[in-house]
């Protein structure tokens, strides 16, 4: 059996798996703090903890003594800011935090290549810029900081005691020069980071460290078990579909949303904010439009009605026609293809007829816009596609993946477990570390279960056009 352990931004997730399929799985829930507007945090230790519990929960199932590696899988992006004793220094600081818009300025200022050589332009989400600040208003904070971790990493930390990350997780940071596949010195000076405050970067596959003595008594794992580097969310989420080579794209319907096409060449394409970013394995890349709101606005309204997201989404398949309001969904600003920070949600054309049913269905028909808008951005690349394949929780919903594929003029695929997708992956990962699984084998694609076909697009054409029309008034206002 192989471990996969992802650290999503609203639950720890945990799979454990053959080489074939799953066979079992544990989730726990994790809280983000926003203490000032446009603040996104969590504390490392928030992670460690809810990792440890989804192990209790997964002894319930299976013995944990055998599992014979371990991958790691995680939410990208996120500053772990680790003291010389390796203690977290403060919270980290989320992919979807928007504080550092003057320090992406300064970095794109410093280093007018950066789009090319980091595969993306500075945004507030990304590792780097969040460094710059941190000198400029919390001084003491800095003098503390020598370390520098990615989320999954600090559990890896936790695991095996190595400080390691993988290239598609140091990818995005903007330190990683994605061609060379190395830090760059310069785009870390100018982020007032020191060299030796970055770990150490391996493939995907490549065994790390071993569970040690302190860890093995802390989760009830077996001492010693291989720990592979793992991978950043969207590209674990790959490899558990398969699309580690040329021809083949998914969607991720997370907290966040990704549109990724897999490749064996670096493309970067930084001016329509479609990152270029090094793959988990060897010799491979991928493009990837990443959305900040993912399905997230699903669970957000339905917090709001006091819905769970799943009546959210038989609320919206009650109801269809052109008096559903629009939705802009960018609750935490946007990134692809819009790289604005500043924007932020809105309903327009609430009637007096407006149901709790209508808002729902503005929800998700905004999320499947979103994925349009991604596809537009990426222009001709994603044209050779046959299909694109869904994962995350947002995947559950038939209606929504509906949408996306007629938005998009893509078919989507539904496979089984597709909402395991990222910790699945971190699971065949350990399984290649193993031995167990080739390169070759982790790009097999699971059978799908459904297909989604794309249906008449002018059905939706005239609401897309609005959608589009809104967010150019509402950004103008800003």
């Amino acid at each position: 059996m192989y471990l996969g352990i992802d650290i999503g931004t609203s639950a720890v997730k945990l799979v454990c798996a053959d080489t074939d399929r799953i066979l079992a799985s544990s989730s726990v829930g994790i809280q983000t703090s926003s203490p000032q507007p446009g603040w996104s945090e969590q504390h490392p230790e928030l992670w460690w903890q809810a990792t440890r519990d989804a192990l209790t929960q997964l002894a319930g199932q299976i013995a944990l003594s055998e599992v014979k590696a371990i991958g790691l899988s995680g939410q990208m992006h996120g500053a772990v800011l680790l003291d010389r004793d390796l203690h977290p220094i403060r919270s980290a600081i989320l992919w979807n935090d928007s504080r550092a818009v003057q320090e992406c300025e300064d970095l794109r200022a410093a280093q007018p290549e950066i789009g090319q050589i980091a595969g993306v332009l500075p945004l507030p989400g990304f590792t780097a810029p969040k460094i710059a600040w941190l000198k400029k208003h919390e001084p003491a904070n800095y003098a503390q900081l020598s370390h520098i971790l990615l989320p999954k990493d600090y559990i890896g930390l936790c695991l095996h005691g190595e400080l390691a990350t993988d290239a598609s997780d140091a990818a995005g940071t903007l330190w990683l020069d994605q061609a060379s596949r190395n830090w760059h010195a310069g785009i870390a000076e100018a982020s007032d980071v020191a060299r030796d405050w970055l770990p150490q970067i391996f493939d995907g596959h490549s065994v790390v460290g071993t569970v040690t003595a302190q860890a093995a008594a802390e989760t009830g794992l077996r001492p010693d078990v291989p720990v592979v580097a793992g991978g950043g969310d969207a590209a674990t989420g790959a490899v558990s579909l398969g699309a580690t080579e040329p021809g083949r794209g998914f969607i991720s319907l997370g907290t966040s949303g990704q549109l990724f096409v897999a490749d064996r060449a670096y493309k970067p394409n930084p001016e329509r904010y479609v990152h270029a970013f090094a793959h988990t394995l060897p010799g491979r890349w991928y493009q990837m439009a990443a959305m900040l709101n993912g399905a997230r606005p699903i669970s957000w309204i339905g917090g709001q009605l006091g819905l769970s997201a799943a009546e959210v989404v038989a609320l919206a398949e009650t109801v269809s026609g052109d008096r559903v309001p629009i939705f802009l969904p960018y609750l935490t600003g946007e990134r692809s293809p819009l790289g604005d920070p500043h924007i932020r949600a809105c309903f327009f054309g609430l009637e007096d007829a407006t149901t709790r049913a209508d808002i729902c269905r503005s929800v998700l028909e905004a999320i499947a816009f979103c994925f349009a808008d991604a596809a537009q951005s990426f222009g001709d690349t994603i044209n050779g596609l046959p299909e694109l394949a869904a994962i995350g929780g947002g995947s559950r919903s038939d209606l929504l993946l509906g949408m996306i594929a007629s938005v998009t003029g893509k078919p989507i695929v539904r496979s089984e477990d597709a909402d395991s997708g990222p910790a699945c992956g971190a699971a065949r990962l350990a399984a290649c570390g193993d031995g167990a699984l080739s390169m070759t084998d982790l790009a097999l694609r699971p059978p799908a279960v459904e297909m989604f076909e794309p249906s008449d697009p002018s059905a939706m054409s005239e609401r897309l056009s609005r959608f589009r029309r809104l967010y150019s008034a509402v950004s103008a206002v800003d």
